[in-house]
């Protein structure tokens, strides 16, 4: 599909990579966009539509699929990271909160705007994923594996919704740069250059985009089934 004259809605779009979807559907000629957050007050964007939206509420993702019939485009992006362990004492709480959002909440998103979709002619999905689908690292243990659920779930979407011929997409990256990892020493995309990837992607029909060397370099070690440890580390 093209983003020019695509109606778009994204999610937890009032800030970093959120927010540049936002902008980027404009400047591509989206015909509407819709910006997603718990506060539609902090959606400062000209030319977006601000929608109230906290994913983990059912009620406030039904009004806000209601609201916003003629999506073609759903971008799902909100979602959080919290810093620790699988062996912190906090680790279940933390796991469960990160699956509410990141998995959950992605989940149903998905399925209240698929009937909308599906009515607009099948549209797309994207799911904003991570390099930590395929790799964890202790200082974001549940994050990890609640991005790996999330890629199941991108998978189980795709062929749900295959037969309504919707696409579904995969967006996996490393560190990008954020408020979610702003205190992190490590190298990180910028979110321009991840959104710009993504809705290539999107453009050209894929089912899948890496937009970094990290996250391509492990997602081949994996298809030839190599466990990539030096890179995991970076």
């Amino acid at each position: 599909m093209k983003i020019e004259d695509a109606v778009v809605f994204v999610t937890g779009a009032n800030r970093g990579l959120g927010l540049e979807f936002a902008k980027q559907a404009l400047e591509r000629g989206a015909w509407k966009v819709y910006a997603a957050a718990r506060d539609p007050g902090s959606v400062t964007l000209p030319g977006v539509i601000p929608v109230k939206l906290d994913v983990t509420d059912p009620a406030a993702v039904a009004a806000a699929a209601d609201a916003a019939r003629d999506v073609t485009l759903l971008i799902n992006n909100a979602g959080i990271a919290r810093l620790g362990s699988l062996t912190d004492d906090s680790a279940i709480e933390a796991l469960r909160d990160h699956f509410e959002t990141n998995v959950i909440g992605m989940l149903a998103t998905s399925r209240a705007f698929a009937g909308n979709l599906a009515a607009n002619g099948g549209g797309a999905i994207l799911n904003v994923l991570s390099v930590a689908s395929w790799v964890n690292r202790p200082i974001l243990s549940a994050y990890g594996v609640s991005k790996s659920a999330a890629w199941a779930l991108t998978n189980g979407l795709r062929q749900s919704l295959r037969e309504q011929r919707t696409q579904v997409v995969g967006l996996h990256a490393g560190f990008i740069d954020t408020d979610l990892v702003r205190g992190l020493e490590v190298p990180k995309a910028t979110p321009a250059d991840v959104v710009r990837q993504a809705y290539e992607a999107i453009e050209a029909g894929a089912e899948e985009v890496s937009t970094d060397a990290i996250s391509r370099q492990i997602k081949a070690g994996l298809s030839e089934g190599i466990y990539l440890k030096d890179a995991a580390q970076r």
